[in-house]
């Protein structure tokens, strides 16, 4: 690793028949590897899961049942998806969820890789760090940053789009090294990313709704943000009183 411009990085996007990556499964990947000047190689394929995919699913990536018959078995591909990534720095948005994907493919079909301890830069937070967009979705970051349009919610579209997102995050940093360092410590959001209280500052949720969350599954920033606010209001009791109704009850 060196100066960021420079490296080579693999972009990485798996369109997959659900969000459960013990239970779901992959049906299609898309993988480029690529610099800041040109994209190197790529590689994508559709998969046939062996399983019907559902309307759900079918809504967003508008892959059907007839498209992906006859396509390869995941286990097919899974030798060369880990050899074509190697030890480059993989890129994507959300991209823990695609690498536990085909970790747990890997698990299954016995296929050794080394995806648990490899290095990822996930756009998502970048767009956090940025603070800039009106949203952190991959298509809200290619409106606001002017980048034109690959069509359709398919893998190989998400990627290409995915690296200029990423080109664009990245310019503040003069290497991967410094970009890496930052992305260890978490990042604080202005308001709830998901769930009934989406879109509202933390200051403004329910201090039960917060306790709650305290405890979920959910990402290093959120977790953070949710229990900063938490310790913001155990420092400040009379908050969490005028906040309730029931406050003086």
């Amino acid at each position: 690793m060196g100066l960021i411009n420079k490296d080579t990085f693999i972009c990485l996007d798996l369109e997959t028949t659900g969000l459960d990556a013990e239970k779901d499964q992959i049906i299609e990947v898309a993988i480029c590897r690529f610099t800041f000047d040109t994209i190197l190689e790529s590689y994508e394929t559709l998969i046939d899961p062996g399983c019907p995919i559902s309307e759900a699913s079918m809504a967003i990536h508008h892959i059907t049942d007839s498209m992906v018959q006859g396509k390869p078995k995941i286990e097919e591909v899974l030798p060369r998806i880990f050899q074509f990534i190697g030890r480059s720095i993989i890129v994507g948005h959300g991209i823990s969820l695609d690498i536990a994907f085909l970790i747990a493919a890997g698990k299954r079909h016995k296929i050794a890789n080394t995806l648990s301890s490899h290095t990822f830069l996930d756009t998502l937070r970048l767009a956090r760090l940025y603070g800039e967009s009106p949203t952190n979705s991959l298509e809200t970051l290619r409106s606001h940053f002017n980048i034109a349009s690959e069509g359709a919610h398919r893998a190989m579209n998400d990627v290409v789009v995915n690296i200029e997102v990423f080109k664009y995050l990245a310019t503040r940093y003069k290497t991967t090294e410094q970009l890496l360092e930052r992305l260890k410590k978490p990042i604080p959001l202005k308001t709830m990313p998901l769930g009934k209280h989406k879109g509202r500052p933390f200051g403004e949720i329910p201090h039960e709704y917060l306790l709650w969350a305290a405890n979920k599954d959910f990402d290093q920033d959120l977790l953070f943000s949710i229990r900063s606010e938490l310790k913001k209001r155990k420092q400040n009791p009379s908050f969490s009183q005028c906040a309730s109704p029931f406050g003086d009850l």
